[in-house]
């Protein structure tokens, strides 16, 4: 589990394509490898791996590994990151640790594309397009995650959404060097979805009744 509250962002480094999978080489800050172990769990743009292998590669940086198979390539934004490409990350939660954002599983239920952004001096508005199916779960001030960023959403209309980020968010994650027709992984809050679904079903069920 996570929080969606991305840490750092790494680095790509290099890219293998296997059968079926890539394997990825990514850099990020040496001190988020501190205490990690083989077949733990990473989010990357919110998406949970396994790490494969690490290794300490200066004072200040290291590598870690990750295989990433094709069900998860194609329905993520993993499959279109090229070598220095910039990708959120997120160690799992531990018990204890402060919760700043929401439940996060790591699993990813979509992509959307950004279709629009407008940058100003303390704010940047972003208006993402997201398949139709999705937007029963999308409910203004609810929660999303985006590139494993846990966030606030904003305006919910026809096949689309916004966000409003601050500074922060666009400095700390990858989301502040977006460009239009970009895709973005999106996590539903889970909460959400189960009661949407249960109100859905029981209307239903009543619907069937009368």
């Amino acid at each position: 589990m996570f929080t969606g509250i991305v840490q750092s962002t790494a680095t790509v480094k290099s890219i293998l394509n296997g059968e079926n999978f890539k394997h990825f080489v990514m850099e990020m800050p040496l001190e988020l490898l501190k205490n990690l172990e083989i077949g733990a769990s990473v989010a990357n743009n919110g998406v949970c791996l396994t790490a494969v292998a690490f290794k300490e590669v200066d004072s200040v940086n290291g590598q870690i590994e990750f295989d990433v198979i094709d069900e998860t390539l194609r329905l993520t934004n993993l499959n279109d990151i090229d070598v220095g490409s910039s990708v959120n990350i997120e160690r799992s939660m531990k018990a204890g640790d402060e919760i700043g954002g929401h439940m996060v599983s790591g699993h990813i239920h979509t992509t959307a594309k950004l279709t629009n952004r407008i940058d100003s001096k303390d704010n940047c508005q972003m208006t993402f397009g997201i398949d139709k199916k999705w937007q029963k779960y999308l409910f203004a001030k609810g929660f999303i995650a985006v590139n494993g960023c846990s966030l606030t959403l904003g305006d919910v209309v026809q096949g689309s959404f916004n966000l409003h980020l601050i500074p922060e968010t666009l400095d700390r994650t990858n989301l502040g060097k977006m460009k239009l027709g970009e895709l973005v992984n999106i996590e539903i809050d889970q909460q959400t979805m189960t009661i949407v679904d249960s109100i859905e079903r029981i209307m239903s069920e009543q619907a069937l009744s009368n």
